[in-house]
């Protein structure tokens, strides 16, 4: 994903309403904009605009039927930047805990001797 996508994208996801919006497509997937817009206290020209910009982020694809447009979302942008970064952190804590883990091993299978303990 390149930095304009990501910027696109975390610039979508920065408005509430935007964030709102997607929750509702993610639960009425198909919606029209107009059922959309009964959600939000603003017109309907401003939900537009909010969806264009969820749009061009790529979160929302629509489709047209007659005069309406029905919106779907997209949830693969935000895959991308998960994988991103949970694949390079955890892979960078598994080699960490994969060491920890090998030092105590090594601990514990050496023989714990005490000060002034005689041997048999």
């Amino acid at each position: 994903m390149k930095d304009d996508d990501l910027d696109q994208l975390f610039a979508a996801l920065a408005h509430p309403a935007r964030r709102r919006m997607l929750d509702l497509l993610r639960d009425s997937p198909g919606v029209s904009i107009a059922a959309l817009a009964d959600h939000f206290d603003m017109s309907a020209v401003a939900v537009l605009k909010h969806v264009r910009v969820l749009e061009r982020a790529g979160l929302v694809h629509a489709e047209k039927h007659g005069r309406e447009k029905h919106l779907f979302f997209n949830a693969v942008p935000i895959q991308l930047v998960y994988d991103r970064w949970t694949d390079q952190y955890s892979q960078f804590w598994a080699a960490r805990l994969a060491d920890l883990k090998e030092r105590i091993e090594s601990r514990r299978a050496k023989p714990a001797t005490r000060k002034g303990a005689r041997s048999a």
